[in-house]
Parts: structure tokens; sequence; C-alpha cells
């Protein structure tokens, strides 16, 4: 079950843009549940004060009060892994949407036909997200980590590894190399010889490191910097 939020200041737009998700996921098989808005302070305050979970946000750009391009930054710190799509009429906005790690950004001029792609992409990749976990051993303890949610992990010595992670950091008694191994995921890439980074956590490249969306930066080799970019390109061309 995938749970949608739905935000835009014109009532029309909100049922019109429900009635396309709806449609979209039925067509893949995916239940959602959907709540909408016609304000976005309130869809603010339920998740930031009320604690609402969503694993998919549609927005508008253009809105009274707290605009589009400003909720992202609101929501993130309480919602990290949620997908965001903008709705928009304005194109000059792409780029913004681009820095602001949006998953898609869709164009009111062909609304019909990239809202339900856009849609189905993103729940589709929540419910492949959702699935996966990495299993640590160690010293009488198991702990789960979900894929979505591990940043990098890094070479500690020549027997170690350290995965960090929203929850803070493991250490296992495994090669960097063994750990690639086991997660067989395309999502995580060496960036250097001694770290692997998650592609779904690099907001950009830029002067040689990698930037993440919690404001993390991670060298990258300069023998890895042009693969690095190329499996990115891969990676988001095949998922999105």
């Amino acid at each position: 079950m995938i749970r949608i939020a739905i935000c835009d200041d014109e009532e029309q737009a909100v049922l019109r843009h429900e009635e396309l998700v709806r449609s979209s996921l039925q067509a893949c098989g995916i239940g959602c549940e959907i709540t909408t808005y016609t304000q976005s302070g309130n869809l603010l305050c339920d998740i930031a004060d009320d604690g609402f979970f969503y694993d998919l946000i549609l927005l508008d750009i253009e809105m009274p009060g707290i605009t589009g391009m400003e909720l992202p930054g609101k929501i993130k710190p309480h919602l990290p892994d949620v997908k965001i799509i903008f709705i928009t009429s304005h194109v000059e906005y792409a780029i913004d949407a681009f820095e602001l790690s949006i998953f898609r950004y869709v164009p009111k001029s062909d609304l019909d036909k990239r809202l339900s792609l856009a849609v189905a992409d993103a729940a589709k990749l929540i419910e492949l997200e959702a699935d996966r976990e990495y299993v640590v051993l160690a010293a009488g303890r198991m702990e789960k980590i979900p894929y979505r949610e591990i940043l990098y992990i890094q070479r500690d010595g020549g027997k170690n590894a350290v995965i960090c992670s929203g929850r803070g950091s493991s250490k296992v008694r495994k090669s960097l190399q063994q750990v690639f191994e086991e997660l067989n995921a395309p999502e995580f890439i060496y960036i250097d010889r001694g770290c692997i980074v998650n592609i779904v956590q690099i907001r950009k490249i830029h002067d040689g490191a990698a930037y993440l969306q919690n404001g993390e930066a991670l060298p990258v080799s300069r023998s890895h910097l042009q693969e690095v970019k190329q499996q990115i390109n891969r990676f988001w061309g095949a998922h999105i």
C-alpha cells in the first residue's frame, strides 16, 4: 500500500490529479491510500506536527502561503525518503526542481501522459526499496538495515567494513568487496577503492566529491569519477 499526498490550491486540479494517480496505480496492480490538500500549510502541519507518513507527494509549485519550492526543504527532515513529484505549467522551475532532489518534474501541458508514468515509476521504486534489507550478524546480535537507509559503506582496516545509514554506523567483519557482492544491487557503486555509496542518496557530483542528501560530501577518486557519473546516469535512466 503506497501512501500518497496531493497538494494543489485548485480543487479541480486536485481531483484530476487524484483520478490520474488512482488509474495509473490500478493498472500496475498497486494499492494506494490518497490524502488531498488545497492548502500547503495543512500538509506541512500534518507531517511536521502530527507525524503523518507519506511515501509519495505530488505538489503544485505555485501556491499561496508556502510554495511548492519551499515545501520539500521543510518536509524532508521528517520524511527523508519521501518521493516528491512537482506539477507545474512553469518550465523554468525544472532546474531548481532538480537541485532540490525532486523525483520527477511534470509539466501541466503534458499532464495525462507524464503524470501517470511518473507515479507508476515512483510507486515501483518505493515497493522495490521497501522489500530489501541487509542483515548484519555480529556478537550475538542481528540487525536489518533497509537498503534505502544505507548512505555509504567504508573500509575500516583490511578486514572490516562500516555501514553508515540514517540509524548510525554498523561494523561488520567482512571486506568491502564482500559486502558489495552481498548487496548485489545497481544503486551501490564504488566511488573510491575504500568507499561504496548508495546512488539514491547522492544529490550531486561536484568538484570531485559526491554530495549526499544529508549534506555529507565524500571524495570521489579521479580514477573513478567518469565511471561514477556514467553509472549514476544509467541507474536513473533505468529507474526513472
